[in-house]
């Protein structure tokens, strides 16, 4: 049962007085943080964490690689093919980062001082897209066009492997098994390569248009279904299990809070799941593309209005029902960091009494948890906000917020 503790922060009063608007039922927020980047162009597309503690990112349009610090300062390095068509970014073994030239059909890598090397892919208009760091000490890469998986070595040199089937491949990572994971945006497959190049291909349902893929915190890999609207989880022996996204997911990233991120092109959205499934949505300021966890705690995504955002790594999973007298509340909770974890109650009179409110740990991975409040006066409509804000007290910085409403009239 619930018990008052603490007032919340001004930041969640401020959220209660437009949450019970009737057009506004349920939702979420984010502490979201945007920087914006000096390039008069847009468009970006990828972003990883850097080995010099800044994140890196390709301009898709301004042509160039981008390097942010945590503070978030900017410097833009320009790549001498011109327009290029930047695509994936990931950091290599040799304390670089490679990206890949979409249109300019080059894999590049640039050091953590700026200094830019670029290879031609040996397939003409193979149409480099994402790339990684592999097991073996090389870089792997999907050429969408040529409908191959590359492979680079860190001074220069090709191994190309063809798919059985075609299929257009798109996102590609490094599995907990040693292998490559790759996903066939049009053939609607998700792949597997060995290091020696043997392939194996697992069967979507059918225009599913399978993205972003990224190794989980489970030991298995993660993929979205843009098209499907689902994110897909796949073990490293084949099997296959969806889950609703709630909107069309583009990119995915494991986060540091042991749950999944990824970004929702067609609703501006950041999205949370756990691996079971719970899945939180954080309203962006503009349409994002790639994501990544920092070395922050946080996680950076790239948007289209040249800004990257920083997003805090927290969800409540939350979901709220009324029945005889009773108020239940589910969560499934997580935040790399320790935080406040509060409930306010809000009805169309105001405030109902004091919040909950605790300070807990980090939780990593999320937890299920549910909580009652017995017996509930009758208050017609009632919003129901818990929230997580930084110590102390409660009185830091809102993390996040997701609210519902639920009527308790009888």
């Amino acid at each position: 049962m619930l018990t008052p503790k603490e007032k919340a922060p001004l930041w969640v009063a401020l959220l209660l007085a437009v949450s019970v608007n009737a057009d506004a039922q349920s939702g979420a927020y984010s502490n979201i943080v945007e920087y914006p980047t000096p390039s008069s162009t847009g468009f970006y597309s990828n972003i990883a964490s850097g080995p010099d503690g800044a994140l890196w990112f390709t301009e898709n349009i301004a042509n160039n690689i981008g390097r942010i610090t945590l503070a978030g300062t900017v410097t833009e390095y320009p790549v001498p093919t011109a327009a290029s068509d930047l695509f994936g970014i990931a950091p290599g073994p040799d304390g670089a980062l490679w990206f890949t030239e979409y249109a300019g059909n080059n894999i590049g890598q640039i050091t953590t001082a700026g200094a830019i090397t670029e290879y031609a892919v040996p397939t003409a208009g193979a149409s480099p897209s994402f790339i990684v760091a592999g097991p073996d000490g090389a870089m792997w890469f999907t050429e969408f066009n040529g409908n191959k998986i590359g492979r680079i070595t860190t001074g220069g040199q090709f191994t190309e492997y063809a798919l059985p089937n075609g299929g257009n491949p798109a996102g590609i990572a490094a599995g907990p098994d040693t292998a490559l994971w790759f996903t066939e945006q049009n053939g609607s497959r998700v792949g597997r390569i060995t290091t020696a190049g043997a392939i194996t291909e697992f069967d979507l349902p059918s225009g599913s248009y399978p993205f972003g893929i990224a190794a989980g915190p489970d030991g298995a890999l993660w993929f979205a279904e843009y098209v499907a609207l689902q994110i897909g989880r796949i073990t490293t022996a084949g099997a296959i299990t969806q889950f609703n996204a709630g909107g069309a997911p583009y990119w995915i990233a494991a986060g540091p809070d042991g749950a999944l991120w990824f970004t929702e092109r067609l609703d501006s959205l950041i999205g949370r799941m756990t691996t079971s499934g719970v899945v939180t949505q954080f309203p962006a300021h503009a349409t994002p593309y790639g994501i990544t966890a920092g070395p922050d705690g946080a996680l950076w995504s790239v948007e289209d209005v040249k800004e990257i955002g920083r997003v805090p790594a927290c969800g409540l999973g939350f979901s709220a029902s009324f029945a005889n007298s009773t108020l239940t509340m589910n969560f499934n909770l997580g935040v790399d960091t320790p935080a406040t974890f509060a409930i306010h109650l809000r009805n169309a009179s105001g405030p109902f009494g004091e919040p909950f409110s605790k300070d807990i740990p980090a939780v990593v991975p999320p937890q299920a948890f549910t909580m009652t409040w017995s017996p509930l006066p009758n208050l017609g409509e009632v919003t129901v906000v818990p929230s997580l804000s930084t110590q102390p007290g409660g009185a830091g910085l809102g993390l996040c917020a997701e609210w519902t409403t639920v009527n308790t009239a009888r």
